[in-house]
């Protein structure tokens, strides 16, 4: 197991070998690390190597100077130029609430900038100041619409987090497919399988192969199959397209750049980079905020008092699965499958830096 502490001192090395300075490497550690913590690996250490090849490729930049190109009292276009998604995204972030702030809502769309790891992170950056957090991303076009072959969208996830008073932040955080890509990739890794609905072969019949997209398949939409809803999936995730990608002027659907080095980058691009959304909203524009978290409260407990179906203990609020895991992470450590500690190792000693394996 790997304590947090070696694994934030792990990563931050590696950022600020890359060329990152210390500042924006500690952000962009913070998002592997919640990853984590969060009980979502498929966001967390696997993806260095992404960031790493995305680095060797010169497809991300270390240094950006990153601006606002377009503004209102309330909304903002950010231009990432070209930043590690981490760094573009945070900042985004904070002028959204810096806006809702002074204005009661406030909404950014990011375009230029890359992979950003959990979405959550930034919705839940909102809750310390008593406002609801909002974030959409786009990302790698292997998403196949309802009845097509297509990889045209990514998983393009979308996370809300609302305040409460006694009890734990409501926090959503899904993508708008039934499996995110980097869920695919540890089953990969630990030779897995995958139920089908998660994915399909070239010709769009359903497979359990974990690494198919890498052999002409794809991903399909939240829902699998149209009787199950799967035109619904692809009217999210379309939305979720829009407001981060045809919004900002980043490229949109198909021409997103993919977050992975063995993809190419389409040679025609319709907008500049990866495009984000993200949104804050005050709640005392609504009402006072004691009030409302008391109603969040009571909503809570009125959900949990739900009547669990058969083969189920309770009801789940929406971020109670990540919170349990991070409690028993933070006291137990992260474990890595080995081929991931491979890759890490890999890199570790590319950049001179120190990464242990088998702990």
């Amino acid at each position: 197991m790997y304590t947090i502490e070696y694994l934030e001192n792990f990563t931050r090395s590696v950022f600020e070998k890359m060329g990152c300075n210390r500042e924006d490497a500690i952000t962009a550690t913070r998002l592997f690390i919640a990853a984590e913590l969060r009980g979502l690996p498929s966001h967390g250490m696997i993806r260095i190597k992404d960031y790493f090849q995305l680095w060797e490729a010169t497809r991300i930049n270390v240094r950006p100077n990153i601006t606002v190109v377009h503004e209102t009292p309330s909304t903002a276009v950010v231009d990432g130029d070209g930043a590690i998604g981490m760094i573009a995204a945070t900042k985004s972030m904070e002028l959204a609430i810096e806006k809702a702030r002074k204005a009661g809502t406030g909404w950014v769309s990011t375009r230029n900038s890359n992979h950003f790891g959990i979405a959550g992170y930034y919705s839940m950056m909102a809750l310390e100041h008593d406002m609801i957090g909002i974030c959409m991303t786009i990302a790698n076009p292997l998403v196949a619409p309802t009845w097509s072959v297509s990889r045209m969208l990514g998983t393009n996830p979308i996370a809300v987090a609302v305040p409460a008073g006694k009890h734990p932040p409501f926090v959503a955080d899904f993508s708008t497919t039934p499996i995110a890509r980097g869920k695919l990739a540890v089953a990969g890794k630990k030779g897995e399988k995958v139920p089908l609905g998660y994915v399909q072969d070239a010709d769009g019949l359903p497979s359990d192969d974990p690494d198919i997209i890498q052999r002409g398949g794809s991903m399909v939409t939240l829902g699998g199959t149209y009787e199950h809803g799967s035109h619904k999936g692809y009217c999210l995730s379309a939305i979720v397209d829009i407001f981060s990608a045809v919004f900002s002027g980043a490229n949109f659907g198909p021409f997103c750049p993919p977050s992975v080095a063995y993809l190419p980058v389409m040679e025609e691009q319709v907008g500049l980079g990866t495009g984000h959304f993200f949104g804050a909203m005050r709640i005392d524009g609504f009402q006072p905020p004691e009030v409302f978290k008391s109603q969040m409260d009571r909503w809570i407990e009125t959900f949990r008092a739900a009547k669990p179906a058969k083969g189920h203990e309770r009801v789940l609020i929406p971020g109670d699965p990540e919170r349990e895991k991070e409690k028993e992470i933070r006291k137990n450590g992260v474990a890595i499958i080995d081929p991931i500690q491979k890759d890490l190792k890999e890199i570790a000693d590319f950049f001179a830096i120190e990464f242990e394996m088998g702990r």
